[in-house]
């Protein structure tokens, strides 16, 4: 009986090592098949678009990226509570070089805020309340276009840009 608790711990501590030894073999194998960075697909590149809007003059986000020559659909959600009057919110896609001071002062007392027939507007959804959602859908080709919120005074703070590639 001796011998055997003898052997027991001289063999215990080999045992242990040998499992220790698999777990790093396991390890290593799992690191070694990792995807290929030209396998990995394109960061944050959706034509399925989210956006919300809040009483801190603020988008949920200010980088968007589509995929150029394809249907957009954007859905901008209003997720304030300041009344309609005062804190409203909508997104105005504009064609890159559009000078915004321009714009906006323009928009100021325009129906809704969006002056018509304006050349640089490419997409727009309407003024939105609280709880309000607008969905629009539209198609650019590849480019760089400014997003803004054209309420009286949103648009120094609510500016974004949309990457079409």
């Amino acid at each position: 009986m001796k011998k055997l608790l003898v052997l027991s711990a001289l063999a215990l501590p080999f045992f242990f090592a040998s499992c220790g030894n698999n777990e790093q073999k396991k390890t290593e194998e799992t690191t070694t098949t990792t995807a290929k960075p030209s396998e990995a697909p394109a960061a944050n590149v959706s034509n399925v678009i989210e956006l919300t809007a809040n009483d801190q003059l603020k988008f949920s986000t200010i980088e968007l990226n589509v995929k150029a020559g394809e249907k957009v659909t954007l859905t901008l959600k209003n997720v304030g509570t300041m009344p309609k009057e005062s804190m409203a919110h909508n997104f105005v896609l504009l064609k890159d070089g559009t000078d915004l001071a321009a714009f906006a002062k323009e928009a100021i007392s325009a129906p809704e805020h969006i002056p018509a027939g304006d050349a640089n507007i490419l997409a727009h959804t309407k003024l939105l309340g609280p709880g309000e959602s607008d969905t629009i859908e539209f198609t650019v080709p590849a480019g760089s276009y400014t997003f803004i919120c054209s309420f009286p005074g949103h648009y120094q703070s609510m500016t974004g840009v949309l990457t079409a590639q």
